[in-house]
Order: C-alpha cells, then sequence, then structure tokens
C-alpha cells in the first residue's frame, strides 16, 4: 500500500510541474498560439514538402514554433538538409517601436536535441541540424550577407525585432540585392501594410508569409544552401474598402543594379510560379486559404 501511495505522490507532484515547452513541433497546430502567425491557422501548402499542415518529411522540414522572451513571435518550416528555411510566417500590427537591435544571432536548440526553452544566443560551435556563425564566417567576401525572411523593420516591439536575429529565420542572400530591390521592397511592403490592412477593431493587421527556393547546389562554405529566389506575400482585410486585399513579390537571389525595384504581383501569380518550383501530386501550391484574391 505505502509503495502505491508513493507512486500516486509522484504522479501528483510530477502533474504540478510546469510542462517542458516544445517550439520544434510536428505540426504547427500543435502550438495554439503558433496558429495565429497564419491565416485563418492555414498553413501555406507546399507539395511534397508541408500538405494540409503535415509535414511530408518530417526527419528533414521541422515547424518552429519561434519562442523568445515567453511569448510566440512568429513561425518558421526549416529545412536542416539545406540550413535555411522554407518559409516564415508572422502577423504584422505596425512599424518597429524601437531602432535596430544589434543582440547576437541566436539559434534554435532543440533542433539538435538540447532541451532549453527558447531560442539562445550563439556563443560559437558547430550545429548538425542548422547553420551556426561559422558558416556566415567572411560570407561577404563571398557576396552574400545574412538576409532575413521576417524582417526586422517588420516587427511592432523590441522583443520581437530581437527575435527576427535567429540564423533559423536567415538565407545567404546576395549583398546587393539584400540592401537593394528586397530591402526596398519590404520598406514599401511596410508603409502598404500600414495604410491597407486596417481591421474591423481600426488595428493594423496583416499575415505575412516569405520564403526562399533552394539552388540544387550553391551553397556557402560547403554547408547552406544559398536560394536562387526569394518570395513574399501578404493578405489582410481592409476595413474601408470591406475587401480582402493581397499582394505578391519576389526576386532572383543574384547581383543587380542597385536602381532596380521589385514590382508588386497578384497572389495568384506568386503560386503559378512557385508551382513550377515545388511539384506534386499534392498539389497546386497556395500560400494563403480562400479568402485572399488571387488575380485582382
Amino acid at each position: 500500500m505505502m509503495g502505491l501511495l508513493n507512486h500516486f505522490s509522484t504522479l501528483l507532484l510530477l502533474s504540478l510541474l510546469p510542462p517542458v515547452l516544445s517550439h520544434v513541433v510536428d505540426k504547427f497546430s500543435d502550438v495554439p498560439q503558433c496558429q495565429k502567425f497564419f491565416l485563418e491557422g492555414t498553413t501555406p501548402n507546399l507539395p511534397g514538402i508541408l500538405v494540409y499542415g503535415t509535414v511530408k518529411d518530417q526527419n528533414r522540414y521541422k515547424p518552429i514554433c519561434q519562442f523568445y522572451q515567453d511569448t510566440y513571435r512568429f513561425a518558421t518550416l526549416y529545412d536542416t538538409t539545406n540550413k535555411i528555411p522554407v518559409f516564415s510566417a508572422y502577423t504584422f500590427t505596425g512599424p518597429p517601436t524601437d531602432p535596430r537591435p544589434k543582440d547576437p544571432w541566436m539559434m534554435e536548440p532543440q533542433l539538435d536535441g538540447i532541451d532549453r526553452p527558447e531560442m539562445q544566443r550563439q556563443d560559437g560551435g558547430s550545429y548538425e541540424h542548422q547553420a551556426d556563425q561559422n558558416d556566415y564566417r567572411d560570407s561577404q567576401n563571398k557576396g552574400v550577407n545574412r538576409g532575413h525572411l521576417f524582417p526586422n523593420s517588420h516587427a511592432h516591439n523590441l522583443d520581437t525585432q530581437k527575435s527576427t536575429f535567429t540564423l533559423t529565420n536567415i538565407v545567404p542572400q546576395v549583398v546587393s540585392f539584400n540592401g537593394g530591390s528586397w530591402r526596398k521592397m519590404e520598406e514599401h511592403v511596410r508603409e502598404k501594410l500600414m495604410t491597407d490592412c486596417i481591421n474591423n477593431n481600426r488595428n493594423i493587421e496583416a499575415h505575412v508569409v516569405t520564403g526562399a527556393v533552394p539552388s540544387s547546389s550553391n551553397k556557402l562554405n560547403k554547408k547552406v544552401n544559398i536560394p536562387d529566389l526569394m518570395w513574399t506575400a501578404y493578405c489582410c482585410y481592409n476595413n474601408k474598402k470591406k475587401e480582402w486585399v493581397a499582394k505578391a513579390h519576389w526576386g532572383e537571389n543574384k547581383e543587380e543594379d542597385k536602381e532596380k525595384t521589385l514590382k508588386p504581383e497578384t497572389l495568384g501569380a506568386l503560386e503559378d510560379m512557385l508551382n513550377k518550383h515545388y511539384q506534386g501530386k499534392d498539389g497546386p501550391v497556395k500560400v494563403f486559404p480562400g479568402d485572399c484574391p488571387r488575380y485582382t
């Protein structure tokens, strides 16, 4: 009897302990707070990779509910083979309240079996399933730098700004592209979101998904894939016009003239283009659910 009582006492004690937070999950829907980064809780459909919320190759592609300072900040689907994100998804609620932070780059401990509750500062070391600081050493001399998918300039508060500086949100981006047409596009989109995405509560709210199409063999320091192309799309409800609004942009990750700009495209045009890169029986590509207009 005493042994049975001890057993139940142990179970009760364990039940009172705080849960071990897992941010590398099987499905984004496993974490309710993570679903808010996707419009209507619906993840993109990418044939062969992510289909109706289910990851096809769970040994390679890892959903991350990006967690920093006790709060979920955004969501990333990470490719542990190419060491770059497939996409990052976030909710835009207004421009930054603070200047660009100078905090150190971070990593996701749980990708490499380290049981820590949130993204951690990188203090050297090498990792098997994700990029690290050494992989980006002398990257400028190789013509690339760290390119955000969820840009710091789209994060509304300081802690969310800091959270974007995890290498699981980064791809090697050609310097002139990152600082040129892509940067100008991010600034233009930020201004459009602030004017076009006022919801019924008169707050700014837009859903954004930004992704990278990997190259076949181009790598930084023989480890981190240098993507061929980057893309982004947003969708929101415009309460003034009483209609859904969606726009998209994409560009090749290569050297470019400083005067180049990326023109806005329709969401449907983006999905048509991505269908050429993500092919399979689980198609077609769908970045956002049905309310978002495809060709207007």
